[in-house]
């Protein structure tokens, strides 16, 4: 595996954690800020509003780019957004920071991935997504609590400050790895366009979606049902969160594994997965012992998906390499915004935490559907017409 797909992994982790750590900060921001605790969480919902629409805008006008160009761009932006973000004291100053910092961030995922798969041969193709999405699965691990803690000793503009650093430092990396390609022969927008009506390929966007909500619909709310149903104290959730993250790294390197053998068994596993774990939790929710375990589980079936819906998209749309996965980045990210906002709509009607871990359940039957829906688009023969008889040849007789 060439060393620049472990640099493209690193680089998402740095700006991965920028996407996880904000949990950890709203109650600081929110004092600081003076808005309230739900005002503050519109920062996620900012975020997650730029990957959706920073993915296939920027893939687009970074087509003619050398790659190498394109993703130091980004990290630049990305940076200047963050020390702004640090020094503002204005909300909507920070909320439009998050809107172009996940914009460039979707970029620079969607072009990582081609990156990533021009690197590599096309049986390792699974293997080199398994490395760029970890650098995600890492910053779950261990972005997501190093952001809280540093907020709560050195307040949340550090946090924003570490994030700039790490991703300076992975502009370095880029620099130095990524081959510097000088694009000389640009991609073809309209081939690319063309190799996007494809009906596999929507399916495949729709199990991206749907299976990434029904992980993240009980992952958003897992502290809260730790708290809240399973009555763990505030020392043991960072502890039984920290199992889920490396339950997720856990998933995401035996998933890389089988992404290029054998993907359509690793979905149907993994989400069946996240679909049984997540009933056996909604049932147990009040006890400790099972939680942790199906904690682990959640994260290690949830994350083994990833490298496949990231690779697939490659094999359904060869002449869209810049744009297929530009859209599956935007697929991620409903997903990310759909699951927490399903579960919000449960917890606010009265029905408690452990409801959001049956929606789980039955989004990911969902997914299930879509994933034998694509298998029975592509077994489906093709109609062969039959001609009509030519008038003007004497038919057999016998």
């Amino acid at each position: 595996m060439p060393f620049a797909v472990y640099i493209l992994g690193l680089s998402i982790f740095a700006q991965g954690t920028s996407e996880m750590m904000l949990s950890g900060l709203l109650t600081e921001l929110s004092t600081d800020l003076g808005v309230s605790i739900p005002q503050a969480g519109l920062l996620i919902s900012a975020f997650a509003l730029g990957m959706v629409i920073g993915a296939p805008v920027l893939a687009v006008a970074t087509l003619r780019l050398p790659k190498r160009t394109a993703l130091l761009g980004f990290l630049a932006i990305f940076v200047a957004a963050h020390i702004v973000a640090a020094l503002t004291d204005d909300y909507w100053v920070l909320f439009g920071t998050r809107v172009i910092g996940a914009f460039v961030y979707a970029g620079f995922w969607s072009v990582a991935a081609t990156t990533a798969i021009s690197l590599v041969p096309e049986n390792a193709r699974g293997k080199a997504m398994s490395i760029v999405a970890g650098g995600l699965t890492i910053a779950t691990v261990v972005g997501l609590p190093a952001g809280t803690v540093i907020s709560q000793h050195l307040g949340w503009r550090a946090a924003f400050w570490t994030v700039a650093i790490m991703s300076a430092l992975a502009m370095i990396g880029v620099l130095a790895k990524i081959p510097a390609d000088r694009a000389a022969v640009a991609p073809d927008l309209r081939k690319e366009l063309r190799s996007m009506v494809n009906p596999r390929l929507w399916l495949s966007y729709s199990t991206t979606a749907l299976s990434i909500a029904s992980l993240l619909v009980s992952f958003a709310y897992l502290g809260a049902l730790l708290s809240q149903t399973t009555g763990l104290t505030d020392g043991w959730i960072p502890v039984v969160l920290a199992v889920f993250g490396v339950g997720g790294f856990v998933g995401i390197v035996l998933g890389g594994r089988t992404a290029d053998t054998h993907p359509i068994r690793t979905l149907y596993v993994g989400i069946a997965g996240v679909v049984g774990t997540s009933v056996l939790l909604a049932l147990t929710a009040e006890h400790t012992a099972p939680v942790v375990v199906l904690t682990f589980l959640l994260g290690a079936f949830g994350f083994g998906t990833n490298p496949t819906l990231n690779s697939r998209v490659f094999n359904l749309a060869p002449n869209g390499p810049t744009l297929a996965p530009a859209f599956n980045v935007s697929s991620f990210n409903v997903g990310i915004t759909l699951g927490p906002w399903l579960g919000g709509l449960a917890i606010g009607g009265g029905l408690g935490y452990a409801s959001v871990a049956w929606i789980g359940a039955v989004v990911g039957i969902a997914a299930l559907g879509t994933v034998t829906w694509e298998q029975l688009v592509t077994r489906k023969p093709a109609r062969i017409p039959t001609p009509e008889a030519d008038p003007r040849v004497p038919e057999l007789t016998h």
